[in-house]
């Protein structure tokens, strides 16, 4: 039976409190090594994030985007390259336990993207707020009426095979990577799926969805991005 190299990119911003417990339920036995991109953190992220063992990248210019990107050029540079990356984003509002079930269609069925759905699984009372729950649905609907796809969430819990993920060419800096990859897969015909995923209240106040300024630009970027590609 074949093994699989699997490799997971962590972009994290001041999550001192939350990054350890994110390494600490992926299945080990699965992965083979584990990324924090530190993106500009001003508190002990990174301290945190060594001390269970990741590999830690320094991105200092602030935003999601350049953070993915930032562990993509790692990914680049070695020597082997890796069959599948995983992102989880490093707030502990995901349940990195849940790993196999992302990788396991690309491993087994042949998938080249998965998706976690928090839209199709159990979402914990307040791990997101309206304006994120209203904003993923516009983000959808428009994404399938205008691209064809029948995606339910943006959800930053995801898997893909890299040669796809290389073959996307990954652009985008901010707020815009999810829905970028979600589109280009289409384009490119990818095949993809999603898998009903838990989603709890982070750990820590969020960057984004936790003010009202962040939320304004994530939505204006994530709709942007959408007709940005058309």
């Amino acid at each position: 039976m074949k093994t699989f190299d699997i490799k997971v990119i962590i972009p994290a911003y001041n999550e001192e409190n939350a990054v350890g417990k994110v390494i600490q339920d992926i299945p080990k036995h699965l992965v083979s090594e584990i990324i924090v991109v530190n993106n500009a953190s001003t508190d002990q992220t990174e301290i945190a994030a060594r001390e269970k063992g990741a590999t830690v990248l320094d991105e200092p210019t602030r935003g999601y985007g350049n953070a993915c990107l930032c562990g993509i050029r790692y990914l680049e540079n070695l020597t082997t390259s890796p069959d599948i990356v995983v992102f989880v984003d490093a707030d502990y509002s995901d349940h990195p336990e849940e790993m196999s079930k992302l990788v396991n269609p690309i491993m087994y069925d042949n998938i080249d993207l998965v998706i976690g759905s928090r839209a199709q699984g159990h979402r914990e009372s307040g791990s997101m707020t309206i304006p994120q729950i209203f904003g993923n649905w516009l983000a959808t609907t428009l994404l399938n009426i205008i691209y064809g796809t029948n995606f339910t969430d943006l959800g930053p819990f995801r898997a893909i095979r890299y040669s796809s993920l290389i073959g996307l060419n990954m652009q985008d800096r901010t707020y815009g990577w999810t829905v970028e990859m979600q589109l280009k897969a289409a384009k490119h015909h990818l095949r993809y799926m999603e898998i009903p995923v838990n989603y709890r209240v982070r750990t820590g106040k969020s960057k984004i969805s936790g003010t009202i300024e962040g939320t304004i630009m994530a939505g204006y970027k994530i709709l942007t991005t959408i007709f940005k590609y058309l």
